[in-house]
């Protein structure tokens, strides 16, 4: 994956395993529900960003809201 990425490709990574998801990406779109909880930059990144956004613990903007 780090190849592909290296040549400017995009993957998208469909994963429930935490450390996964922290190592490889760039960024984490987090789905809940059947509806777009949120993304995180790296930055921002932690286990508990990540469960705080599925779970709806963090209090999102209104625009983050809708439904995908």
């Amino acid at each position: 994956m780090n190849e592909l990425v290296s040549q400017g490709k995009s993957i998208l990574m469909i994963s429930s395993d935490m450390e996964e998801l922290l190592g490889m990406s760039d960024r984490i779109i987090v789905l809940s529900e059947n509806t777009y909880a949120g993304e995180l930059k790296k930055e921002d990144f932690s286990q508990q960003n990540v469960l705080e956004l599925a779970s709806g613990g963090i209090k999102k903007p209104e625009w983050l809201t809708r439904r995908v």
